[in-house]
């Protein structure tokens, strides 16, 4: 890591910074706290650029931490804005649009833009699954059908980075990457359900505490530059599967009562 990369002491700094506007909400104004949850959400723009420039450097570690970072953010700022009435306080700021701009550089340009230099794909198959990954997903996000009435998505969620990372960790054939790549493209636009960890009502008890497992061991797979011997590729790679197939498993299995 060198001089102009934040190192652990900074990245504690900055994230303190970006979540101290929350700390003391309690005694805000409606108004305030409002716009709060607002700048907490456009802190995952600073930790875009951040995992942007460690990608350029192909600091693939780093790059991930960032992303993990603002993938916690995403998971966060929701939950706050309809605790806070941010549509109501602060309705001159779209909150989501500003949170589709951010997930799709945090969950779809810049993985894909890592997942094409970072050599898994060779030739040609680089070229498909950037263009593919950026321009499907380029509709899926403009597509007003892609939330359901359980607050699931319907259709594969554009969750790249999700998928991206696992590859970094297992470093599968290029075959199959790109058998991925394909699936998860089609799927998006097929009513599949996909599951939403914290608005998803049915199983939550149990997709929660996946998303959280699933951040740390993103987090831990990282921070250990995905060495080969780690378990965190394990449980990073079955969260994935949990996380990726229970909203399938929910259209299969009838819900009791």
């Amino acid at each position: 890591m060198d001089d102009k990369s934040p190192g652990p002491k900074g990245t504690g700094l900055f994230l303190f910074a970006s979540f101290g506007v929350i700390v003391h909400v309690a005694k805000m104004t409606p108004q305030f706290r409002a716009i709060s949850v607002h700048l907490l959400t456009a802190t995952g723009a600073v930790f875009a650029m951040l995992a942007m420039l460690a990608a350029v450097d192909q600091k693939w570690d780093l790059m991930f931490l960032w992303l993990v970072v603002a993938f916690a953010v995403d998971g966060i700022d929701g939950p706050l804005a309809r605790k806070y009435h941010v549509r109501k306080y602060a309705a001159q700021f779209d909150g989501v649009l500003l949170d589709l701009i951010i997930d799709y550089l945090t969950y779809v340009f810049i993985p894909a833009f890592a997942l094409f230099k970072s050599g898994l794909l060779p030739g040609w198959t680089g070229w498909f699954a950037i263009i593919v990954i950026t321009f499907a997903s380029a509709m899926y996000f403009a597509d007003t059908r892609m939330k359901t009435k359980d607050n699931s998505f319907s259709g594969f969620p554009g969750c790249w980075n999700m998928l991206i990372i696992v590859m970094f960790a297992i470093q599968p054939n290029f075959w199959i990457i790109v058998t991925l790549v394909s699936g998860l493209s089609i799927a998006m636009f097929i009513p599949l359900k996909f599951i939403h960890p914290v608005r998803t009502e049915r199983w939550r008890m149990l997709s929660l505490p996946m998303a959280f497992a699933w951040t740390f061991f993103a987090g831990w797979a990282a921070w250990v530059d995905f060495h080969p011997e780690s378990w965190a590729h394990w449980g990073l790679v079955a969260t994935s599967i949990y996380l990726t197939f229970a909203g399938i498993a929910q259209q299969i299995i009838p819900e009791r009562g």
